[in-house]
């Protein structure tokens, strides 16, 4: 099994290289701002041969390509003004068109008709180059996983036989015979335990009791793989048990729609069956009630599925960013805050887009965590910025909607929300966010936008 371990890690290493190659041919192509010098011209040439034949009275498209200074000033303001007003009027276009031309309107008419084709072509060239760019950035995420997973497994240590001889016997006490067994050791001194194994007296055991089993003769805390079986059966299969991190979260959270909504137009997500890690999120829709919770719930469920899959926190904010611009929702941007424990090392990496500031109940008071950007699904490309922060045994994570924040006092919201927090006593994650949003709610009576809070506690086992 350690054999086919290496070998697997390798065969991995070959795909990751393969799939960076292939997102290297896409190659980057930036996206065009606006209209061209040669859009203009050929909007200008179109323009001409419908309209005005053989004459050359006006001359505008002939002096536009010579592409003097004065021309090319003249083709950019044209160029420039359409783009601003939609179309270009009379008093757009140059004097002696206006004296001379017999068909004023026709060629501005044909000219406004090219320009907006012109346009068009360039959104959908635009979006052709979003889409490639989203397809090899998921390219590189992919070959980025696959080479740090082989790393992992290449790394691994093999500690099989140190405890062998162990565990088969406290198993064996518990009528499971094991078949197979590959002890594993990763940075940080984690440990994974894969086995093949059976019930000996025809009964069933859930693996959950063998985690325990497990732990007590390594001397740790492990659970059983979420995707592994759950119960232990006469027949052989494989079981995955991984050892739990140093620390241990507790969740709370409150929500109170907008007064005269039915419906809270935020979504917030924690979760902490990844291996190691624990998530908590929050979006923010724009407006409130239905339409602002399916935007929210949307960008929820984008960041969770990527990052189960085992996409970075920033790589995931990326690509929630790009679909959304994809499938047009630019018009109704949600925010996204996202937050990651590393339950190893203790250490929670922030990232957002467009949210506010989170903050960290800490053994040396609250600190503010906030960055400047903007809504997912406003603009590309977008580079989260992450903020790292060490945390200890009660330390408590707290992220809340605008809403929450808007309702405090005085013109430093930040501020007197930190005073509050410091001042709050040592309480449970739920009991902390209940006394976070009755504060929130005691300034209005009835909250004038959606409230949303959500405590993450670290603790150590």
């Amino acid at each position: 099994m350690a054999e086919a371990n290496v070998y697997a890690a390798r065969r991995l290493k070959d795909m990751a290289q393969s799939l960076g190659g292939l997102a290297k041919t896409f190659g980057r192509c930036r996206e065009e701002p606006g209209l061209s010098r040669e859009d203009g011209i050929a909007a200008l040439e179109a323009a001409s041969a419908m309209v005005c034949g053989a004459c050359e009275s006006c001359g505008i498209q002939r002096e536009c390509r010579r592409g003097g200074d004065d021309e090319n000033y003249y083709l950019y303001y044209l160029l420039r003004t359409f783009e601003k007003k939609g179309c270009v009027e009379y008093e757009d276009m140059p004097r002696r068109f206006l004296e001379v031309c017999r068909r004023k309107s026709d060629y501005l008419g044909q000219l406004n008709r090219n320009l907006g084709r012109a346009t068009m072509n360039l959104t959908w060239k635009n979006r052709f180059l979003e889409s490639r760019a989203a397809v090899m950035t998921q390219f590189e995420e992919l070959a980025g996983i696959l080479e740090e997973f082989s790393g992992q497994m290449e790394q691994a240590l093999d500690v099989t036989m140190t405890w062998e001889g162990e565990l088969k016997t406290a198993l064996r006490k518990r009528q499971i015979d094991v078949e197979s067994l590959l002890v594993l050791q990763y940075g940080q001194g984690r440990r994974e335990v894969f086995m093949t194994a059976r019930m000996t007296n025809g009964r069933c055991m859930t693996a959950r009791d063998a985690s325990e089993a497990i732990a007590r003769v390594m001397k740790g805390s492990f659970s059983a793989a979420r995707d592994g079986k759950a119960i232990i059966t006469r027949n052989p299969a494989s079981f995955r048990f991984i050892e739990d991190g140093r620390y241990r979260i507790l969740f709370g959270s409150s929500r109170v729609p907008r007064d005269g909504e039915e419906v809270s137009g935020d979504s917030y997500t924690f979760k902490s069956g990844l291996p190691g890690q624990a998530i908590l999120s929050l979006s923010d829709g724009m407006g409130s009630g239905q339409a602002a919770s399916e935007d929210s719930e949307k960008v929820m469920e984008l960041t969770e599925q990527l990052l189960g899959t085992g996409f970075s926190a920033r790589s995931a904010l990326k690509l929630v960013n790009t679909v959304l611009l994809l499938t047009g929702q630019n018009d109704r941007p949600a925010t996204l805050d996202l937050c990651l424990v590393d339950l190893y090392s203790g250490v929670a990496e922030a990232m957002k887009l467009g949210a506010v500031a989170s903050f960290i109940m800490g053994r040396d008071g609250v600190e503010v965590l906030e960055s400047e950007h903007v809504p997912a699904g406003v603009m590309n490309p977008v580079e989260p910025v992450m903020i790292s922060k060490k945390l200890w045994d009660g330390d408590r994570i707290v992220m809340v909607s605008d809403g929450v924040l808007d309702a405090m006092p005085g013109a430093e919201k930040e501020a007197a929300f930190s005073d509050f927090l410091a001042g709050l006593p040592a309480a449970g994650p739920q009991e902390t966010a209940e006394m976070i949003m009755a504060f929130a709610l005691s300034f209005d009576g009835e909250p004038r936008d959606d409230m949303t809070v959500l405590v993450g506690g670290i603790y150590g086992r």
